[in-house]
């Protein structure tokens, strides 16, 4: 495999892992552009993304501590939602958020994690630790539950309010979403593509979306329906079966940055 076919293969997941990171596809995106670019300018970062997706990811995470994980101008932020974001960002270690991230959404082991960061495993590990104990001391709020699957509805629900949040509502069609949400409005969203009458979990977010700003995290089946990069994609994406860490972990993030821009 040629290192522009590898790059093209591992390219959306990376992306997708740099919105969680940053908890905005713009800024998320501009950090994978930055990185495509210095392996443009300097042979020996090219060969190295070449080298598999764990040496793509530490290419990314050069780029990434050398900007400090501060976030940078985002267009698709407004002013209120950045402020909230970077007075969070000052109260929580980005590297512990990064380790999780890396061990559960993108599935590295912790080996592999601390070859990204440049750190020791016993770190690796410490950090993950640590970002659980930030989970567990996050605020609470409603969270609506978009699934038509009876058992993985059950399971997220036992997830959410073992973490301390409340169940507003489940939905398994997009009217029932709209009907929840007329009466009680969510704090964050789970979220499903395909639903039971064959209505879209895509439309019923960007209606929630149309009304209110709220943090969104979509748990599927079918993830190459949202990472197109023809259209802006959701910031928040876990793919089904999932591990429950991978969505505490997303349910971190999303209430990390507590917005969500519309996808479509």
């Amino acid at each position: 495999m040629s290192v522009s076919q590898a790059v093209v293969a591992h390219l959306p997941y990376l992306r997708r892992y740099a919105r969680a990171l940053t908890g905005s596809q713009m800024a998320g995106d501009a950090y994978v552009r930055a990185t495509l670019e210095a392996a443009l300018s300097d042979r020996d970062v090219l060969d190295q993304i070449g080298q598999g997706r764990v040496a793509l990811y530490s290419a990314f995470n050069k780029i990434w501590s050398a900007s400090g994980g501060s976030l940078p101008g985002r267009a698709d932020m407004s002013e209120g939602a950045l402020a909230t974001a970077e007075e969070r960002l000052a109260a929580i270690t980005p590297a512990s958020r990064q380790a999780l991230l890396l061990t559960t959404i993108e599935d590295f082991s912790p080996a592999e994690a601390a070859e990204i960061m440049q750190i020791s495993e016993t770190e690796a590990q410490q950090l993950v630790l640590g970002a659980l104990e930030e989970i567990d001391a996050e605020s609470s709020t409603d969270v609506l539950i978009i699934e038509d699957e009876a058992l993985i509805s059950m399971q997220l629900e036992e997830l959410v309010e073992g973490l301390g949040h409340t169940v507003s509502g489940t939905a398994t069609t997009r009217d029932e979403a709209r009907a929840i949400v007329a009466t009680r409005k969510p704090g964050l969203v789970l979220a499903d593509i395909q639903l039971a009458d064959g209505s879209s979990g895509i439309d019923a977010v960007n209606d929630i979306l149309s009304e209110f700003s709220v943090p969104v995290i979509f748990i599927t089946a079918y993830p190459e329906k949202l990472l197109t990069g023809d259209r802006p994609e959701p910031t928040y994406l876990v793919t089904k079966p999932f591990l429950e860490s991978a969505v505490k972990a997303a349910i971190s993030q999303a209430m990390f940055f507590r917005s969500t821009a519309a996808i479509a």
